[in-house]
């Protein structure tokens, strides 16, 4: 069991990812006192997509070259359209996304996020949600999805769009202080 006060929590995201889907995790979870890094791509800050236009930035921690996740207790994966569509095609993304998988830690994807659930193919057999219109990639890859505004399948928690955020987060608290869990490969 990993206490939320005292959990290291990794958001993987770039340019594009849905504000709030960044934000109210990032706040909320350092709320509960939690160390909170965002990762991505390159250094220095990556800018959101807030509903119809581009909007604030953040300051990235540190890039995937530099990520070890045995430093972390959980992955939280934004959507928005654009931020999961890039990582998805960069392997250290998603090779960062299956170590954490692999591990039995914590994984969160809302929106597209999921998208690169698909591409490390970890949701095969198992149940989830996502934004709607990527349901059908997320049934191909194999999983059951289900129209919830959070789905979590042994430690993977998935859902659908910014309305859920409330339900997102006290979901990933709740998952992280239950600890690691034991999957089978997807």
């Amino acid at each position: 069991m990993t206490d939320i006060g005292s959990a290291r929590i990794l958001i993987l995201a770039t340019d594009g990812y849905e504000r709030s889907e960044l934000r109210v995790p990032l706040e909320e979870l350092r709320r509960h006192g939690a160390d909170v890094k965002i990762a991505s791509l390159k250094p220095g800050e990556i800018k959101s997509w807030d509903e119809k236009d581009w909007g604030d930035t953040v300051p990235v921690d540190i890039t995937v070259d530099q990520v070890k996740h045995d430093d972390y207790d959980a992955l939280v994966i934004p959507g928005g359209q654009i931020n999961p569509d890039i990582l998805r095609t960069e392997e250290k993304a998603v090779d960062i996304v299956r170590n954490f998988i692999k591990t039995g830690k914590v994984v969160a994807a809302i929106c597209h996020g999921p998208w690169l659930l698909v591409e490390a193919d970890a949701l095969r057999g198992r149940k989830a949600t996502s934004y709607h219109s990527i349901k059908t990639d997320v049934k191909n890859a194999g999983a059951s999805w289900e129209d919830k505004e959070v789905v979590t399948d042994n430690g993977i928690i998935t859902s659908r769009s910014p309305k859920d955020l409330q339900a997102f987060v006290a979901k990933i608290v709740e998952e992280v202080q239950e600890g690691r869990h034991k999957r089978q490969a997807a």
